[in-house]
């Protein structure tokens, strides 16, 4: 969650639903450490200001038809699994 005025969140929150394989505090505790929820780190981490130039033929127009989530067809970096080994 997200603070105005504030570069960092205020909290992270998980809630698998009793489906994970470890505990949702444990799971908040590794996100917290490896992952950085500021803006800027997610602008540098998902290479947001290049990432319309580098898809041809229309990234938006792309992202805007199906979506931006479980999209598989336009290599999307948000949907790499690249962060797994970290958990």
């Amino acid at each position: 969650m997200g603070s105005i005025g504030l570069s960092r969140p205020v909290s992270v929150q998980v809630e698998t639903f009793g489906t994970g394989k470890i505990a949702d505090e444990e799971i908040t505790t590794v996100l917290e450490k490896y992952f950085d929820f500021r803006l800027a780190g997610i602008i540098k981490q998902f290479n947001l200001r290049h990432l319309p130039s580098l898809t041809k033929g229309g990234f938006y127009r792309k992202l805007a038809a199906y979506g931006h989530v479980g999209r598989i067809d336009i290599e999307l970096p948000w949907e790499k699994v690249d962060k797994v080994d970290v958990f």
